[in-house]
């Protein structure tokens, strides 16, 4: 089989593989058995999601350092043992600090080895479609809680979270393990047959340079780039990590529909990362960026306005959150790739990625904070979150300035 059609099976063994560790986000359905069984505080529970989201961007520098060397097959594969691992020895848990190491630092550390690589490998196979692939690509990661919610909610009713939690640990790293082995390396300046890059402009020739991580980390712009992701990620990170117990405690409904919610939200978040991710190819990132910035300011400023019994209404803005948020998951492999080069994306793309750990810290525990100190209102914490939406777009027409200078610089 040429690579031409292999390529689509490696994308696709990616897909499979995403679709486990984005079991992550179904951490909202987690948090409330476990705080019942327990009696751990919301903030302290939340932090366990805090931890895993912290650690998988140093685990994709580490992954993307050891894929580009050695290739993504076994790095995946050892990814898959230490997430499936994790979430199995999960079961185990008989108090917070296990339950920190468990889920949240060796769940948290397979998810990043095995998501910088299939992240990384699928956009070197795809220069022809770079935004709609990496959509593709991390799609999966968004698409796991859609089939996970409702089927750990069912898991966790007949037997209880501890079971749960070794049940999907043990699939996911039989899946994870199969799947690894139809991953391919991506060649070195890899083209489709019958497929020529663009013409050297000016504009690539000033954003699409091969730059190393630390040429990357010299470079202002990089900075910019991780606050916009960061703010991406809080508003997204901020729903997923809350909408059950938002749905439950706020518009008054059942865990089952709460969990349902979530597989909504996730469908939401699937989609907003191939649309977006195909729509940037065609309008161009910087002019998709704001336009998801708006979308969010404005839907977190509608939760506020919810109450109790409207739950279509939380629903709706609760989704197109998910579906913004997930653009920025699937805009950015392509971004950090147009900006500073595809030869070394897998570890760039890695420390670009802690961007999405400061709002995975961010979102989740100032929206538990905010809803403690205020007495389950978590009008507060919406309020921030559109406002950083807001600063997002002010940024993007700053790096798009910044854009229009090196361009003009180059053509001299």
């Amino acid at each position: 089989m040429n690579l031409n059609k292999k390529r689509w099976f490696v994308l696709g063994a990616s897909l499979l593989i995403n679709l486990c560790i984005g079991s992550g986000y179904a951490w909202s359905v987690y948090a409330g058995p476990l705080i019942e069984t327990f009696g751990w505080t919301a903030a302290a529970t939340a932090l366990t999601f805090t931890i895993s989201n912290a650690i998988s961007p140093v685990c994709m520098i580490t992954g993307g350092k050891i894929q580009d060397k050695f290739g993504p097959k076994w790095v995946i594969f050892t990814g898959g043992i230490i997430f499936g691992g994790g979430i199995f020895f999960s079961g185990l848990t008989n108090s917070l600090p296990w339950l920190y190491i468990s889920y949240g630092i060796f769940a948290g550390f397979g998810m990043g080895l095995v998501y910088s690589c299939t992240i990384a490998n699928t956009v070197k196979f795809f220069p022809d479609k770079r935004g709609l692939v990496a959509g593709l690509a991390t799609a999966g990661y968004g698409f796991g809680p859609v089939l996970l919610a409702p089927i750990s909610q069912n898991l966790i009713t007949a037997y209880g979270i501890l079971y749960a939690f070794k049940i999907l640990g043990a699939v996911y790293l039989i899946v994870i393990l199969i799947g690894s082995q139809f991953i391919v390396r991506a060649p070195s300046g890899y083209k489709p047959e019958g497929w020529e890059p663009p013409e050297i402009t000016p504009t690539s020739a000033a954003t699409g340079n091969d730059k190393t991580w630390l040429q990357m980390l010299s470079d202002a712009k990089f900075y910019l780039l991780l606050i916009m992701l960061t703010i991406g990620a809080t508003s997204g990170l901020m729903i997923i990590s809350q909408a059950s117990p938002i749905a439950q405690e706020i518009v008054g409904v059942s865990a089952e529909q709460a969990a349902f919610a979530v597989s909504l939200i996730a469908v939401a978040n699937m989609f907003g990362r191939i649309i977006w991710g195909a729509l940037s190819d065609k309008i161009g990132r910087y002019n998709a960026l704001p336009v998801m910035y708006i979308i969010l300011a404005v839907s977190m400023f509608v939760l506020t306005t919810v109450t109790a019994g409207d739950f279509t209404l939380f629903l709706l803005a609760a989704m197109i959150i998910g579906f913004c948020f997930g653009g920025f998951m699937g805009v950015f492999p392509a971004l950090t790739a147009d900006c500073f080069g595809v030869k070394n994306n897998g570890v760039n793309y890695g420390i670009m990625f802690s961007g999405f750990a400061l709002g995975g810290y961010i979102g989740p525990v100032m929206a538990a904070s905010i809803k403690s100190a205020n007495k389950g209102d978590y009008t507060n914490a919406f309020l921030i979150a559109a406002g950083m939406s807001v600063c997002g777009i002010l940024i993007t027409f700053i790096v798009r300035k910044m854009n229009s200078k090196t361009i003009k610089s180059s053509a001299l």
